[in-house]
């Protein structure tokens, strides 16, 4: 019963934890936008995603587990391959690639789609609650 309902909401689970891995990777080039040579890196979600669903439903269960959230993924950016640096529309003098303007659109619009995805995954585990109480 439990890998339904796991199959049931792993989609959004996996979302969440790309989304959370994009929002730390564009923060760390908001906090770096001074540092002379920082080169802005970003996280591709659409191949995040299918990459890591297909590893997923590849996969058998002797997979190596993580003991803590906070353990690397050895394929990267949760799954999704190294993250990619943003190509630099207006180059600075001391070689840093961060647009603040570009950040912070990306910073607002992630987390909308973040909060998007946990109301989502809200509604679900209350649709599942509400069938199992009747």
């Amino acid at each position: 019963m439990s890998s339904k309902v796991d199959d049931y909401l792993r989609f959004h689970e996996v979302a969440l934890s790309i989304r959370g891995q994009r929002q730390q990777m564009i923060a760390s080039n908001i906090a770096n936008a001074d540092t002379p040579n920082y080169k802005a890196r970003d996280i591709d979600f659409s191949t995040a995603m299918n990459n890591v669903l297909q590893r997923n439903a590849n996969q058998a269960s002797s997979e190596l587990a993580k003991t803590s959230p906070q353990h690397l993924d050895p394929q990267g950016a949760a799954g999704g391959g190294a993250p990619l640096y943003r190509t630099t529309v207006q180059g600075n003098v001391d070689g840093n690639t961060v647009d603040m303007d570009v950040e912070r659109n990306q910073f607002a619009e992630n987390s909308l789609r973040y909060e998007a995805s946990l109301t989502i995954l809200n509604m679900q585990i209350r649709g599942m609650l509400a069938a199992i109480q009747g």
